[in-house]
């Protein structure tokens, strides 16, 4: 064989294993980082259990408030002398449900709510837009704490509060993309075809929202896992003794001056969490060319 069909079958060989490469190259930075975050998060949230050195809940008064570090106990033990980084880990399950959930429930309700007021005549709009207002009157975090104390401490009352009050800002983003495109071309197409609005939208409106709506909610799940880890901090999710980011936070808050850096752990766990999927929104918004929006919730 000569050697320039030697040189094409090498060509050939590397063509497959370079092309996955240069395609990641070009991945946004913030996408790879964050999708790598998250993507542990995940992983960890999933297979807490198996991955947690020590129990989450059993402790020895004999062994509390150990340093970081200290052997057997690598991010030390709490006040009850239960290990802190069993009790992260088992502690990352609750904590992404109670971020991850209210997102893609308001998503489904606010996308929905968005689409019939985008669609709708004037007054129906204005009734629906008008009243998803009234959330705005309060901070999102004193309407969760509100409506999470009046349910009552548990992960489900907690994902319920902050479910209602994801609805408005997301409806608010469904509803003024569908306003910008309802003198498209293809809308008025479809209009006059005489097609149901129900049609349109699920066939026209819907694909055409939902890269902005993924981009935003990706970011909004960040912001949910603050407020949520702010729920238990107060008493108003995940009952104890079982563990969470928030909880942990209210356990060694009473610790902090006799020893202050475990109190950080949880911190700084929450804080790359909200970090992580913050990343992979931003990198979703420039992978799929979002313009930017203000997330308010």
């Amino acid at each position: 064989m000569s050697a320039v069909g030697v040189n094409l079958i090498a060509a050939a060989a590397t063509r497959p294993r370079a092309r996955p490469l240069r395609r990641l190259r070009q991945l946004p930075l913030a996408l790879v980082i964050g999708g790598t975050v998250v993507a542990v998060l995940l992983i960890t949230a999933v297979f807490g259990p198996l991955l947690a050195p020590d129990s989450a809940t059993a402790g020895n008064i004999a062994q509390r408030l150990w340093n970081v570090g200290t052997a057997g106990h690598l991010l030390g033990t709490d006040g009850e002398g239960r290990d802190v980084l069993s009790r992260l880990i088992i502690g990352a399950r609750p904590t992404m449900i109670a971020g991850i959930v209210p997102v893609l429930v308001g998503g489904i309700l606010g996308t929905a709510l968005g689409i019939l007021a985008g669609m709708s005549r004037r007054g129906v709009r204005s009734l629906i837009m008008r009243t998803l207002d009234v959330f705005y009157a309060f901070p999102a975090i004193l309407l969760a704490i509100a409506i999470g104390a009046a349910l009552g401490p548990g992960v489900g009352n907690a994902i319920i509060s902050l479910s209602i009050v994801l609805i408005a800002p997301i409806a608010r983003v469904a509803e003024s993309e569908v306003l910008q495109m309802r003198s498209a071309d293809f809308m008025e197409a479809a209009y006059a075809s005489g097609a149901r609005r129900v049609r349109i939208a699920r066939r026209h409106v819907l694909p055409n929202i939902a890269p902005p709506l993924i981009v935003y909610c990706t970011s909004l799940i960040g912001l949910c896992i603050v407020y949520a880890a702010g729920l238990s901090f107060l008493g108003l999710g995940v009952v104890p003794p079982h563990p969470d980011w928030g909880g942990m936070l209210n356990d060694l808050r009473s610790d902090v001056f006799t020893n202050s850096v475990l109190s950080l752990v949880p911190a700084i766990a929450i804080f790359i969490a909200s970090i992580g999927f913050n990343l992979l929104g931003g990198g979703l918004r420039q992978l799929l060319n979002v313009r930017e929006r203000d997330v308010a919730a």
